[in-house]
């Protein structure tokens, strides 16, 4: 009988074992069986948008399905990887960009709580921006000064500060700052990118 030295040993276990791993695995060439997956996103509809939530403009792309009733489901939403901007990447906030549409405690119309009650109450856009405006009115005929303490014309409004969003563009921050200076605001703040 051959001496079977160490080497030799940790060879044929080496071996022995990795075929015994490999059989478990499915690997049997025996009996191999082909595996067919069906994809959640296939035959979906690709389309490509911008993550909404701050100015660095990370491509996104949204997989979409049509129900039998005409409506449209979304399945997926993903960086895109040809983008140079993200290259498929997303930051924490991007990549649950999907449950802006699909999240069950999406708010889907304005609510409106009434100052002393303890519950929200549906109202409609009308309503809201009717309550907006008149808030905003009597928050600047309340704190509105005219001229300061030197007699200098301010015609400025210190009870109302303005908070722009990131996700702004160029042109958005820039008519929405030409509107609050028309309101005469004067504390105006815009969220640098994240």
């Amino acid at each position: 009988m051959p001496e079977l030295t160490r080497r030799a040993f940790l060879k044929l276990s080496a071996a022995g074992t990795g075929a015994a791993g490999l059989t478990a695995l499915g690997f049997d060439t025996a009996s191999a069986v082909q595996v067919t997956q069906n994809f959640r996103i296939a035959g979906a509809r690709e389309s490509h948008s911008v993550c909404p939530y701050c100015a660095v403009g990370c491509a996104l792309v949204a997989y979409t399905q049509d129900n039998a009733d005409g409506s449209r489901r979304l399945l997926q939403i993903e960086g895109n990887p040809d983008s140079p901007v993200n290259e498929g990447r997303l930051c924490p906030k991007g990549a649950t960009a999907m449950q802006l549409a699909t999240s069950a405690r999406r708010v889907e119309s304005p609510m409106y709580r009434a100052p002393g009650s303890d519950h929200w109450q549906k109202i409609t856009w009308d309503d809201l921006l009717n309550k907006l405006a008149q808030r905003i009115k009597d928050a600047r005929d309340a704190t509105f000064v005219a001229q300061d303490g030197s007699g200098n014309t301010v015609n400025r409004t210190e009870g109302i500060a303005f908070a722009g969003g990131a996700a702004f563009s160029s042109e958005e921050g820039y008519f929405a700052t030409k509107v609050m200076r028309g309101l005469g605001l004067v504390h105006l703040e815009q969220q640098a990118r994240v």
